[in-house]
């Protein structure tokens, strides 16, 4: 409630400031690299509504505010519906958390970025796709394989950054309000205000609620849990004549989430022997942040830059009888150092310092008891030190290279992590772009929240052959170590006006020389949390046709093989299998056309999604070893009327969705309930209907 009413009053204020403000002509952003790349995101969104950067060093997809609308895209994880570059899912069939992998692999090997500063990193990566609305993104850059050092060792299968609408934007008022047949309403009011010709700002705020209270499969539980989400993000730039650049700004989240049976209300979180299952979760999140940017040089050729984030994140959740929390607390701070010598080389710097507190508990209740029995988990406060440097040499647009070194120490694995990044970029002929690059990197595994699924099982969870005397981590945990390589071929066709269709064919494997994996087929009824080696490859063709300034289609297809060995050390047999839940393939066709002046606009999506391996004891109750292939049909229509847009859509078409989505629901206290092995969509059909207002100066 104080969070609804502090955004009103922000909002009612920076409204009447609005009035005031219609003449302003807008803050000039040039100079120090924080001002090129904000010059770089609005002059791609201006130009396409998804495809290729071009220019890129690495391949790097850009999807734009005019491809986010392709779709509702209520939020980050809905904006990926269009490429298979991104496969989407569900980690659970009760929480609603949505999670996404990227070359075959989860998400958290994915280095997230807001606009160069790491987010979503340890606890908060279970919810932080379902955190960043949807109308608040200016666009969204996929880049595949090894990227960038500058700001830590992460990155194995490469790095989705998300760039946020500007203060400098000329929309003192954007409204957008999206309402569904399933009872899901949500709202984006934004207002951009140049204050006066050094400060600007942007107040951004997201509401959602949802009460499907659906039952589509008869199987006693909500298709989807009930929500009640609030974001609040302000962000400011002070801009001086000299250069110099000063960004700062924080953001809230509030998230309540009921899943469960039918049945089950709040009331019954924590009854000794409740009437009902159900899930009760509880998130709040907080983020404060400060990018300083400064050329060093008349002409800007050389700058220093200083970023600093801080996030909070505290979760506290009920799954039947038994109960999780967590608070992780974690400070980031980056200074960086660029010097463009002339056309042909370039170098960085960087130093960084990092900190994660995190402090987690877990306590299983079997049905019936009183008591619970606390699972220990130790507490991990981890700090990482560490140097970059990088170097680039670019021959004009037809070869590029290059070649970065990170050094980190980590206090809690005790060990120094090296980083090695090659990347190469040659085109021998104007429309011919070969790429390819290799590199090592690593991820601290947070073993619950990279599982969040596994919570709504009665499975027992085995994580900890022993701890380390000085450490207090489990023996067979350790940092996750991986070796990313691969590339592609783009050539880029004369069809269309703006020479933006191409033909683009790539290949990436991923090994892990360690990788803690999630065991459910060793032990029946439990979960064992071991080390074990995998390579992952994957393979993906890509058609993109823009015919005219009316209509433009996207093909594109993706195969992958995932294997994954497990180890006789750590009690497994020593053997090598397909990596369960994930799909062997996606194809997706995208078209969209457009009348005169885009008066109207129509959108059609096609996937069609790939078998999955499913766990042994899935694999028996449903008897099948792979899930079938099924598609999924999207369609929308948007009608633009001046300062007015009003668009209508259907998800999910043929109304596929998997039916048996929950092991043992008729006994959801017994051992065998679990309710994380989901491989496709739960809820039904669906329609919607939304409108987007934009007042411009």
């Amino acid at each position: 409630m104080f969070l609804k009413r502090l955004s009103i009053i922000i909002f009612l204020l920076c409204l009447s400031r609005a009035v005031n403000a219609q003449d302003y002509t807008g803050i000039p952003v040039p100079g120090s690299e924080l001002a090129e790349e904000d010059t770089l995101q609005e002059s791609v969104a201006s130009a396409r509504q998804s495809g290729l950067m071009r220019f890129s060093k690495v391949k790097t997809e850009a999807i734009t505010t005019a491809g986010i609308c392709k779709m509702a895209c209520c939020n980050l994880a809905e904006s990926f519906e269009n490429t298979a570059s991104v496969s989407v899912g569900y980690a659970d069939a009760v929480t609603g958390a949505r999670q996404i992998k990227l070359l075959g692999l989860s998400g958290v090997y994915t280095q997230m970025q807001d606009e160069k500063m790491p987010v979503m990193r340890g606890l908060s990566s279970t919810f932080g796709f379902n955190y960043v609305p949807g109308q608040w993104l200016e666009s969204i850059l996929i880049s595949k394989g090894p990227t960038s050092v500058a700001n830590d060792a992460g990155g194995i299968t490469g790095q989705i950054d998300m760039e946020h609408r500007k203060p400098v934007d000329e929309t003192p008022l954007f409204v957008n309000l999206y309402g569904s047949s399933d009872k899901m309403f949500d709202g984006n009011i934004i207002s951009a205000l140049q204050l006066n010709d050094r400060w600007s700002t942007i107040l951004m705020t997201y509401f959602s609620y949802a009460n499907s209270m659906m039952d589509h499969n008869g199987d006693g539980f909500r298709d989807d849990p009930t929500t009640r989400q609030i974001n609040l993000s302000n962000r400011w730039l002070y801009y001086d004549p000299s250069g110099l650049q000063v960004r700062f700004g924080f953001k809230v989240v509030n998230d309540n989430r009921v899943g469960g049976q039918m049945g089950y209300n709040r009331g019954m979180a924590w009854d000794t022997a409740p009437a009902a299952w159900g899930s009760l979760i509880n998130n709040q999140l907080y983020n404060a942040y400060v990018k300083v940017g400064m050329p060093l040089n008349d002409d800007q050729s050389s700058s220093i830059a200083f970023v600093a984030t801080g996030n909070y994140y505290d979760t506290d959740a009920h799954f039947g009888c038994n109960h999780y929390s967590g608070l992780q607390k974690n400070l980031f701070a980056n200074l960086i150092y660029h010097n463009d010598f002339n056309e042909h080389n370039t170098v960085e710097f960087a130093f960084t310092a990092q900190n994660d507190d995190i402090v987690e508990h877990y306590a299983i209740r079997p049905y019936g008891l009183e008591t619970s029995e606390e699972m220990p988990i130790p507490a991990r406060k981890e700090t990482l030190l560490g140097a970059m440097g990088e170097y680039t040499f670019r021959s004009g647009e037809k070869f590029t290279a290059v070649a970065g070194f990170r050094m980190d120490w980590d206090s809690y694995y005790q060990k120094m992590l090296v980083s090695p990044r090659l990347t190469l970029k040659y085109a021998p002929v104007h429309d011919l772009v070969l790429r390819g690059s290799i590199g090592r990197a690593q991820h601290s595994p947070s073993v619950f929240a990279d599982n969040y699924g596994l919570f709504s099982s009665n499975r027992r969870i085995i994580y900890n052959y022993g701890v380390h005397p000085d450490t207090g981590r489990g023996l067979n945990m350790d940092i996750e170590d991986a070796i990313t390589m691969g590339g592609n071929v783009t050539y880029y066709l004369p069809i269309g006006e703006d020479d933006a269709s191409y033909i683009s064919l790539e290949y990436f494997r991923t090994d892990f020389s360690r990788q803690v994996y999630a065991d459910t087929e060793w032990l029946p009824g439990t979960t064992c949390m071991t080390l074990a080696q995998s390579a992952t490859q994957t393979l993906q063709a890509d058609l993109s046709l823009d015919f005219n300034s009316h209509f433009n289609a996207l093909l594109t297809f993706r195969y992958t093989d995932p294997k994954v060995r497990l180890l006789e050390a750590y009690g497994c047999t020593d053997k090598v299998i397909v990596r369960p839940m994930t799909s062997l393939y996606k194809g997706v066709l995208n078209l969209q056309y457009k009348t005169d002046l885009s008066k109207w606009i129509f959108d059609f999506t096609a996937q069609l999604n790939g078998p999955m391996r499913l766990p042994d004891y899935a694999a028996q109750a449903w008897e099948m070893e792979y899930s079938p292939v099924y598609p999924m049909l999207y369609a929308q229509v948007t009608r633009k009327l001046k300062a007015l847009d009003i668009y209508a859509g259907v998800e999910n078409i043929t109304g596929f969705r998997q039916h048996d989505a929950i092991i043992g629901a008729d006994n959801p206290f017994g051992s065998g309930f679990d309710a994380s092995v989901v491989w496709g969509p739960l809820m039904g059909r669906k329609f919607y209907l939304g409108l987007r207002y934009t007042l411009w100066k």
